[in-house]
């Protein structure tokens, strides 16, 4: 899973940001505030009235662009310290307080888009799989173009679990041609290709992956599972075994001998 997206120069330019839009507030309201005080009074008592009156309407005008200045802002910051509690609560594993301060985010600003990709990371967490292909549309938006190769991954993968293989292996292969580099959305191809029943368009797929990096755990189960459906229980069992030579963490290896004793029954 790539990390969340997040460094102290983004901080920085958030600061600077609202900081420049309080200045210009600030600095408008109070010219304008100068400009309504400098009105000249004139002796017609009835211009004097009018222009009083003038005044208490211009001052509650200057008031109310301040107000709403800074309730903008203060919108602004709010956001901003929920998308930041999200990030901690992502980094010290806490999925369920990491969705809904991503969620208080993106209800206070949708149009931000890494409010949305908080957002969808956590949804993708917990599992929520309708619901993160359910905001594609929304993410799309605050972008303003086609999602990126992690957002894009995400909703695949989703629609892998939700059983709409078509819809997820085009993403896929839309995502291989626009970069032979990341390999998970091929990864997920074979999965897709092993739910379909595909499995010899699985292995070579698969395979090819191996062959870039034998030390994938998705890749290595996913091509053991496609010779064992297909009856070539040896072969699952070869995948399984050609993984003692190399360096595999102890939860990858436990997962590959229990993979073992189920396809040597």
């Amino acid at each position: 899973m790539p990390p969340a997206r997040c460094n102290g120069l983004e901080q920085v330019r958030f600061i600077f940001w609202e900081l420049l839009k309080i200045v210009g507030v600030s600095f408008v309201s109070l010219l304008a505030v100068k400009e309504v005080a400098s009105l000249k009074v004139s002796e017609n008592h009835v211009f004097v009235s009018r222009l009083a009156r003038a005044k208490v309407f211009l001052y509650a005008l200057v008031l109310a662009i301040a107000v709403f200045g800074a309730w903008n802002f203060g919108y602004d910051i709010a956001a901003e310290v929920y998308y930041r509690s999200s990030l901690s609560d992502t980094q010290h594993t806490r999925p369920a307080k990491n969705y809904l301060n991503a969620l208080q985010a993106v209800q206070l600003r949708p149009g931000v888009l890494r409010y949305w990709q908080a957002l969808e990371s956590a949804k993708f967490a917990l599992g929520q799989w309708a619901s993160v292909v359910d905001d594609a549309p929304a993410m799309e938006r605050a972008a303003g173009r086609e999602l990126d190769e992690v957002d894009s991954y995400r909703v695949a993968v989703s629609l892998y679990y939700l059983g709409r293989y078509d819809e997820g292996l085009r993403i896929a292969e839309r995502l291989m041609l626009q970069n032979r580099l990341y390999l998970p959305p091929l990864i997920l191809e074979g999965h897709i290709l092993i739910a379909q029943k595909r499995y010899g368009e699985a292995e070579r797929v698969l395979g090819s992956v191996l062959n870039v990096l034998p030390t994938d755990q998705l890749a290595v189960e996913g091509l053991a599972h496609a010779y064992f459906l297909e009856g070539s229980r040896r072969q699952a069992l070869k995948v399984l075994e050609d993984t003692s030579r190399l360096p595999f963490p102890v939860e990858a290896r436990q997962r590959f001998e229990a993979l073992k004793g189920l396809y040597g029954q």
